[in-house]
Order: C-alpha cells, then sequence, then structure tokens
C-alpha cells in the first residue's frame, strides 16, 4: 500500500515550524504513520548541504550552484526516506519540497521555470505531492517574525523585492493548482490558524478514505 504525500510551504515567518506539529499531530491522531522530514535536509547529506544552502558561507553562491545543490539533496532525500516511507504505507509529512524551488529559484532568482522543471522530471519521476498546504502571510508579516526568531540566515537576508517576488511566485502556484495547494491565512491567531488547517487535513483524508 502506498502512503501519502502532504508538504507544507510558505514564505519567510509563515509559521511552519509549529504548524507542522499541529499537523503531524492531527494525521497521527486520525491514525496514520506520519514520517516529519524537512527540505532541504532529511537525510545526513542533505542536512550538509542544506547548512551550505542557509549559510553566510554561501554568500555569492552562483544561482546555477544554488539549484543544482537544492535538487541534489532532494534526489538523496526522495531515494532514502521519501519513496521508502510512502511504499511501507507511511504517510510523509515535509517541510517544503519542490513548490519552494520554484518560489525562490524561480521567482526570487529568476531561474527559468522550464529549467525547474526539468530538474523536477530528472529527479522526482512522477512523484508530486497529494496535497500542498500553504501558509500564507504579507512579507512584512513574515519577515517581522523570522527577525524575532533567529539572526537571518542567507535567503532571510535578502531584499524586500526579494521576498515579495517569492510570495508571488507561491500564489501564482496555489492559482494554478487550486485543488492539491491549499491555501491558510497563516497571519491569523494561532488557534484561527490551526482550526483552518484541521479543516484542510479532515477534508482531504475524507477525500482519499
Amino acid at each position: 500500500m502506498t502512503g501519502r504525500f502532504i508538504t507544507v510551504e510558505g514564505t519567510e515567518g509563515a509559521g511552519k515550524t509549529s504548524n507542522i506539529a499541529f499537523l503531524q499531530a492531527a494525521l497521527e491522531a486520525a491514525g496514520k504513520t506520519v514520517l516529519l522530514t524537512r527540505e532541504p535536509g532529511g537525510t545526513p547529506l542533505g542536512e550538509a548541504v542544506r547548512d551550505l544552502l542557509l549559510s553566510h558561507r554561501g554568500d555569492g553562491m552562483a544561482v546555477d550552484t544554488e539549484l543544482l545543490l537544492m535538487f541534489a539533496a532532494r534526489a538523496e532525500h526522495i531515494a532514502h526516506r521519501i519513496r521508502p516511507a510512502l511504499m511501507q504505507g507511511h504517510w510523509v509529512l515535509c517541510d517544503r519540497f519542490t513548490d519552494a524551488t520554484y518560489a525562490y529559484q524561480g521567482g526570487g532568482r529568476g531561474v527559468d521555470i522550464d529549467r525547474i522543471a526539468a530538474l523536477e522530471h530528472w529527479v522526482q519521476g512522477n512523484l508530486r505531492p497529494d496535497l500542498t498546504i500553504l501558509l500564507d502571510v504579507p512579507v512584512e508579516v513574515g519577515l517581522a517574525r523570522a527577525g524575532r526568531r533567529s539572526a537571518p540566515d542567507r535567503f532571510e537576508r535578502e531584499e524586500r523585492a526579494f521576498h515579495e517576488a517569492v510570495h508571488a511566485a507561491y500564489r501564482a502556484i496555489a492559482a494554478r493548482e487550486p485543488t492539491r495547494v491549499r491555501v491558510v491565512d497563516a497571519a491569523q491567531p494561532l488557534p484561527r490558524v490551526q482550526a483552518d488547517l484541521q479543516r484542510v487535513i479532515d477534508a482531504f483524508l475524507a477525500r482519499v478514505s
């Protein structure tokens, strides 16, 4: 039996960390065995790539290098964690996936979408999320939250225009794929955000059961 693949997306400060824990608990309460993972990362090699991508050691990194490192970490993640878990019938809950590449490297960096799509097809084959939850928050709110959380990483330190482009790219993905991508207003108080998340999960469970 093949499991289900759910991804959680959002710009900086969207609240992914706290809300993905809520989603894991909701799925486990529904009787699902859940693998919680993240991108970039998810494997020892992927986590090493994550550190390189997010730390300021990577300042000045070529855009193509950044893109290829994202997909290199993703290939390892899919091969060693995501596909094996799905084949065992587990549900995979992933903090960011390829939509983030379209948003950050496509929208933010200006990489041609066709180039990203070619890498997506090569690395993933037919693997796509069954459900994506986009935690949507205005850029200024998200950046303010992120600034209170920790010192800014390499992406968080980008100019406002970069973050606006990332946000617009995420919204465009959601508009193109409304069945797969469910948008949740993450600027609301946390209890209301999580009530909306519960409704999304309940509707998905009802659809796939």
